[in-house]
């Protein structure tokens, strides 16, 4: 079972073993939001890694953002998928496999409302960074 290379914060890992453990029925409504499972690879490892993030939807696909909380560089899992965009992603007890692409510029603005209105923080993770953070598109490969 993938898992993250560095150990995830408590909260975060507390989310994707009860996210795991009963396909979502525990753990996809994090915080009033809802939570997906992506799984990338590890681009230096070449191991899976696996960890729960706040998802919207745009038609089909599924939307996350690198956020990091505003930090300066991206989140490994950006930096692992910009290297290999085949990842996998579970929704409540869906797993399917996925093309992760970033929101071209104009594409993003309609995605970053959508994604700012299920978790307002982005907009001050934005203000904290010059760094602009990346909304992903999943799009479903299967």
């Amino acid at each position: 079972m993938p898992t993250s290379r560095k150990p995830l914060p408590d909260w975060a890992a507390d989310n994707r073993k009860r996210y795991q453990e009963t396909d979502g029925a525990d753990g996809h409504i994090w915080r009033g939001t809802p939570t997906l499972l992506l799984t990338t690879i590890g681009r230096i490892s070449g191991e899976p890694l696996l960890l729960p993030l706040i998802y919207g939807t745009n038609g089909n696909d599924y939307l996350v953002v690198a956020s990091k909380g505003g930090a300066a560089d991206h989140p490994a899992w950006y930096k692992n998928l910009a290297a290999n965009p085949d990842v996998e992603v579970q929704v409540l007890g869906d797993k399917f496999k996925a093309r992760a692409r970033t929101a071209t510029p104009a594409e993003k603005p309609p995605l970053w409302e959508t994604m700012a209105r299920i978790w307002p923080a982005y907009n001050d993770y934005q203000q904290k960074t010059s760094r602009d953070i990346p909304v992903v598109i999943l799009e479903r490969a299967d």
